[in-house]
């Protein structure tokens, strides 16, 4: 992989309170785009997230959310869909449809030029995109072949909009336009204007390359490329390959003239005229369908990345009718001698030719090229050293890649055909080079029972500690509720009960569930001793003064240091009552009634006297006691009687 994706603190991470984030899977200069999971909807997405350094430009951020609108009011099947955009603190973010295939710019780089079947079905899918779009008033600004998506199930779809204009708002200055330049029309070079006849010549230009090849005008510098756009014209295709019929050398001069008004005026009358085309020619689209393995790839432009089958082809639906035509009695003098002369040099030929092939058969399998070499061993080598010695040997070498967790990267693993086989010289020996251990977008842990989890990490290669870190929580007991990954390669454990990505060899640590402790609150010491050491967790005690439970009884206990949970051999605190809180009650002997209630309050009692006593002058009264008595011990609060006599 191209990405370090263990450095992204954006992995794992819940955006929105919606989308989990899985893995990231392409870079571009303006955002981000992770592969992530919609909790609410329970389907994968693509999460495409601007980029920290520009959250407070907000040209930038305007043209983020311009993207989504543009895109999500267009209802076509052949334009990526937009679900979502928002904000979740600094992250500005799209919710985009996730389609694992790859783009047209890949295509073309593994068959060069396309077939004309090809063409035409991309083309029809892209045109009928883009009307929707031009329909809707809106500009693409960014058409090109990175943008062109080939899903996997063979539909074609044109996506990023982030360039999108309305077409009322068509002026732009030289430093907007931020398209690439080998797809921009002559009047964004000359006058810096764009409309929808904009698009239509990139989609001129992006036609000719899929019929040749190669782009009709290159340059060292991207000025020089600018300049070829503005002063010269779009050759033919057919000058470069002579299988391209007339009728689609036509469109592609028409839909890149200098002038915008001698173009289509939108993506629709072009692709009526394609389809007038496609009748003539007897070609109709045909889905776009992966023939080998998905293998992981990245679009040059960074935008996104899909899961890539390595060959797209489409069916050929070519019919060819031939013309008979009348053929006068000259001509057909002419041929009959033209053969008579033919099979006499014919047969020369063939003469000469067996002459030949029986001394050459002699010297190919005695000591030329058709003797039998033994494939050598190519593995531990570097791959310019396995070619090396696969290149004296007779051999062509291939460079392929495989996932290894044994061996290290950029190291070769193995050859096909293998080692020790005897081959013509000259045959192809694919040298399989380690890419190191594959990574994996694990999907959350938590909530799995210990056995899920292990079974489904073997299945990705991905080690598992066998000394699980067992806790009591409010989880069922043998539920995993956190996990860590150890990198094989070395640094620090990572947390990933939430998911995360890890790679082959990787070990994961389970933090596993025992289930919930016993509730010994309001039980006696010794009752919830016995409970908790049933979970192997010890007691010890500290008392308090409890108003409401009783003496002897578990009022609380005291968490863990941190707050952790807790593990089978940990000492508990427990919390017990000592009973309500006893005080003495004061002597007031010898005090007048109103000294002696202030002296009781005080001390958190409630005074209490015979009412006959309260009418009289507080001094003619003089307290002779209490009861209870003076020292004796009661609860704050309670009431104490004062015993008075006449102070006459």
């Amino acid at each position: 992989m191209t990405t370090n994706q263990q450095a992204d603190p954006l992995i794992g991470r819940l955006v929105d309170g919606r989308y989990r984030v899985r893995a990231r899977i392409a870079r571009g200069g303006m955002a981000t785009v992770y592969v992530a999971t919609d909790l609410r909807l329970e389907r994968r997405i693509a999460l495409k997230v601007m980029h920290g350094h520009l959250s407070d430009d907000s040209v930038f951020q305007s043209r983020f959310i311009q993207e989504a609108r543009a895109a999500a009011r267009l209802a076509d099947p052949h334009v990526v869909n937009v679900f979502d955009q928002g904000q979740d603190g600094e992250l500005a973010y799209l919710v985009m449809e996730y389609l694992p295939g790859i783009t047209l710019r890949e295509l073309m780089r593994e068959q060069k030029r396309l077939t004309i079947p090809q063409t035409i079905t991309i083309m029809d899918a892209i045109l009928a995109g883009l009307a929707a779009a031009h329909k809707a008033g809106i500009v693409h600004r960014d058409v090109k072949p990175e943008n062109v998506l080939l899903a996997e199930d063979g539909r074609i779809k044109i996506g990023d909009f982030g360039l999108a204009r309305a077409t009322t708002a068509n002026t732009a200055t030289g430093q907007q336009l931020l398209g690439t330049i080998a797809y921009l029309a002559p009047e964004l070079v000359t006058r810096g204007t764009a409309d929808a006849r904009s698009d239509i010549y990139a989609l001129g230009i992006m036609l000719y390359e899929m019929l040749v090849g190669e782009q009709p005008y290159k340059g060292e510098q991207p000025m020089q490329i600018a300049f070829q756009h503005a002063t010269e014209s779009v050759p033919r295709p057919s000058a470069r390959n002579p299988g391209v019929p007339e009728q689609l050398d036509e469109l592609v001069l028409w839909s890149t003239e200098k002038s915008p008004d001698e173009r289509p005026n939108d993506a629709q009358e072009m692709l009526d005229r394609l389809r007038e085309i496609e009748r003539s020619l007897g070609v109709s689209p045909a889905a776009v369908a992966p023939t080998t393995t998905p293998i992981r790839s990245q679009s040059d432009s960074g935008d996104l990345t899909k899961v890539m089958p390595s060959t797209m082809v489409i069916e050929d639906t070519t019919t060819q009718v031939a013309a008979a035509q009348p053929i006068d009695n000259a001509t057909l003098l002419r041929r009959r001698a033209s053969k008579r002369r033919a099979r006499g040099a014919f047969l020369l030929s063939l003469v000469l030719l067996l002459a030949v092939v029986a001394g050459g058969v002699g010297w190919w399998f005695g000591s030329g090229p058709g003797s039998l070499v033994g494939v050598p061993s190519v593995s531990g080598l570097s791959y310019e050293e396995a070619a090396t010695v696969l290149t004296e040997d007779g051999f062509v070498p291939v460079r392929g890649e495989e996932n290894s967790t044994e061996v290290a990267a950029d190291v070769a693993i193995r050859s096909d055909p293998s080692e020790g086989e005897r081959l013509d010289k000259g045959t192809e020996v694919t040298v399989f080079i380690s890419a190191g251990p594959a990574e994996h977008a694990l999907d959350a842990l938590n909530g799995m029972t210990a056995d899920e989890a292990r079974a489904y990490l073997a299945d990705l290669n991905i080690a598992v500690s066998d000394d699980d870190l067992l806790l009591y929580s409010r989880a069922d007991d043998g539920v995993v509720i956190n996990a860590s990954i150890t990198p094989r390669a070395g640094g620090d454990p990572y947390e990933c009960g939430e998911g995360c990505s890890a790679f082959e060899a990787d070990t994961v640590n389970l933090i596993v569930s025992l289930g919930g402790l016993p509730d010994v609150v309001g039980m006696t010491v010794d009752e919830a001793s016995a409970a908790l050491g049933e979970k192997d967790i010890s007691t010890t005690t500290t008392e308090e003064f409890h108003d409401s439970v009783e003496q002897g009884r578990v009022i609380s206990v005291i968490e863990r240091e941190g707050g952790a949970n807790w593990r089978p051999g940990d000492t508990m605190t427990l919390v017990v009552s000592k009973g309500p809180q006893l005080f003495p009650v004061p002597d007031v002997t010898g005090q007048n009634r109103d000294q002696a209630a202030q002296t009781l309050r005080d001390a958190g009692f409630e005074p209490t006297w015979n009412p006959l006593w309260s009418p009289f002058p507080n001094g003619l009264t003089e307290v002779t006691g209490t009861d209870p008595a003076a020292e004796t011990m009661r609860r704050a609060g309670s009431e104490v009687t004062l015993l008075i006599r006449s102070a006459l």
